[in-house]
């Protein structure tokens, strides 16, 4: 993420970029990459910046955006914001108390689709929402040292990508009242899983939304909401403009679908685009810290029901 978020800085006259990675190489590929200068340490970066972005594996997230925030600097820290809700409440609280801005990196609300689809639904195109479904995933991710596989680190399947679609959700649909999940690998806590589950809203209206680390087709997303006067859906892979086919080996292709898109078009653009603006002009951030602890919330509880195989209420507190 650190190189999604550094490819869309690169873009914008005004920012320079610098950075901190406690690995050697990749501190001296990270620069020559980006043309970003380094600090040798998070507190060093801390101190010579004027806005941190903290592009760490999940369970180190809470250390570095205390820091940050007791140093004055507006935060935006890539989603989850961070593995546990005591932790995320304590990012939150830190940074209300602190009067500093925090924004949690959910940023399937800025993909073209699912902002034209939240909006669409919020405008009343489908009338009352009854149904919505989602489905989001591809082949399990690495990360530095495997963590993503390490579910103790990164909360797998549902902590780390199915919060994506909970707070889209919630963002479209409202405040979960409860959920019921299902996983393949919840329970053993390591390595590629799949998921399904079931969310009923305060409104009454039902979702169900699919992750999966296990899919070899490639990375695809769909979305759906049924309501009283209509049905909209999209799926990237019915939907993309463009589909690129890679020869990996003799025997094996790689196929991804893709949707063309200027470069200040970029989903990861615009958020951080908006976040800047919103800096810049003392506004609200668009997607708060507590907007980061609800999703958090829900995906924790959708992992506890996994485990437990039990309904789970979401913790609102």
């Amino acid at each position: 993420m650190g190189n999604v978020h550094a490819k869309q800085y690169r873009k914008m006259s005004d920012v320079e970029l610098m950075f901190h990675d406690r690995d050697g190489q990749r501190t001296t590929q990270f620069a020559d990459r980006w043309d970003a200068g380094s600090f040798d340490s998070i507190d060093a970066l801390i101190s010579g910046v004027d806005v941190v972005d903290i592009c760490l594996p999940t369970d180190l997230h809470l250390d570095t955006a205390l820091k940050a925030i007791a140093s004055g600097k507006p935060v935006f820290i890539e989603k989850p914001i961070a593995r546990s809700l005591d932790e995320a409440r304590a990012v939150r609280d830190a940074a209300d108390k602190a009067g500093v801005p925090v924004m949690p990196g959910q940023v399937v609300r800025y993909f073209p689709e699912f902002a034209n689809g939240h909006r669409l639904v919020k405008n009343g195109a489908v009338g009352i929402p009854a149904a919505a479904r989602t489905r989001r995933g591809g082949k399990a991710p690495g990360g530095a040292q495997g963590w993503f596989m390490d579910h103790t680190r990164s909360g797998g399947v549902l902590v780390d990508l199915a919060i994506h679609d909970f707070d889209w959700l919630r963002w479209t649909l409202g405040d979960v009242k409860l959920l019921y999940s299902r996983s393949v690998a919840a329970d053993k806590g390591t390595g590629p899983d799949y998921a399904l589950t079931t969310l009923t809203f305060d409104s009454g209206a039902v979702a169900h939304v699919e992750s999966t680390w296990m899919d070899p087709a490639g990375f695809r997303t769909a979305f759906e909401v049924a309501g009283n006067e209509g049905l909209i859906q999209y799926d990237s892979r019915n939907n993309a403009a463009l589909r690129t086919v890679r020869v990996e080996d003799a025997t094996t292709t790689s196929t991804a679908a893709e949707t063309p898109q200027g470069d200040l078009d970029d989903p990861y653009y615009l958020e951080l685009t908006a976040f800047l603006q919103a800096i810049r002009t003392g506004k609200p951030v668009p997607v708060s810290a507590e907007d980061g602890v609800r999703a958090l919330s829900i995906a924790l509880a959708a992992l506890e029901s996994a485990k437990t195989r039990q309904v789970v209420v979401p913790d609102r507190g």
